[in-house]
């Protein structure tokens, strides 16, 4: 079966002695079209989701993996995972073909090192409790697919993310998740639709994830890690919003909490002090909203 991300896209021809301004047209519309491929994906993005959910809960990690522009999608979505949802980058490493070397010249060749994929599983030493999330647009870039085989051999839950239809990776995924792409306007640059696509998916998956782990409540990040001016104020008003209080209150409350949001949330709550609160949030799977209907319920 041919690649549908090397097609010719419908509207390539003479494309570039076209306007500038209709030239960008087309590439949004082009972007449009990538961006609604994901809507079919999405009952395999809340499987994933469940998926990559319940191996964190078990104390394994989400391992991000790939190869050129795919691998940078999945970097950016793992790199976010600390900040985000406060899930750290021992819990969510990355493999990326290549390591820095690809982030400064993004090197085609490492795509296809089937020995480094291997060398990089075993450096991890990935196992049962993990769950590995493998992206390459074409669905069979060497480097990707063999990570997958190598860790599903291992045990780990793979979750694999393709744009072309019946493709090695999605074979040998546990959660498959195709995202059907049209033809690219320049014809294989998968960092364009295809690329937009992944990083919806991935967002999405990597949201519902943290949902699943409590890490979000009422459409606020309550496990974020705020370690600078930014994140610190956010932190206060997300406090302060969710429990009813002032600004002032709920920085001192998040002192208190050593910074975090759930506990400070629990403290206004009427938790008697950290301790206790750090116990209730055990004693609910770290859900803040379980965590609060029994302290309210208490």
């Amino acid at each position: 079966m041919a690649a549908t991300t090397e097609a010719r896209h419908a509207r390539a021809e003479g494309l570039d002695s076209l306007p500038p301004a209709e030239i960008l047209s087309v590439l949004l519309d082009g972007q449009l079209g990538a961006v609604e491929s994901v809507r079919e994906a999405l009952p395999d993005i809340e499987r994933a989701a469940k998926l990559a959910a319940e191996k964190l809960s078990i104390g394994g990690r989400l391992i991000y993996c790939g190869a050129g522009s795919s691998g940078l999608m999945a970097m950016a979505d793992g790199l976010e995972m600390p900040g985000t949802y406060g899930i750290t980058s021992e819990q969510a490493p990355i493999l990326l073909a290549g390591g820095e070397d690809s982030i400064r010249l993004l090197a085609g060749g490492y795509e296809d090192d089937v020995a480094l994929a291997a060398s990089d599983v075993e450096g991890l030493d990935v196992d049962g409790k993990d769950c590995m999330i493998c992206v390459a647009a074409s669905g069979s870039t060497p480097y990707t697919v063999r990570a997958a085989e190598l860790g599903h051999a291992r045990g780990a839950a793979i979750i694999g993310i393709a744009n072309n239809a019946d493709r090695p990776l999605l074979r040998a995924a546990d959660v498959a998740i195709l995202l059907a792409t049209p033809p690219e306007v320049i014809a294989g640059s998968t960092r364009m639709g295809a690329g937009t696509a992944q990083k919806i998916a991935l967002n999405m998956m990597s949201t519902l994830m943290a949902v699943h782990l409590g890490h979000v409540h009422d459409g606020f990040m309550v496990n974020l890690n705020a370690d600078n001016i930014k994140l610190r104020d956010r932190a206060r008003r997300i406090v302060s919003i969710i429990a009813g209080t002032d600004i002032d209150r709920a920085g001192k409350l998040l002192d208190e909490a050593d910074g975090s949001v759930k506990i400070a949330v629990l403290l206004a709550s009427g938790a008697a002090d950290a301790s206790t609160a750090g116990k209730l949030l055990e004693n609910s799977n770290h859900n803040l909203r379980s965590a609060l209907k029994k302290a309210h319920a208490g």
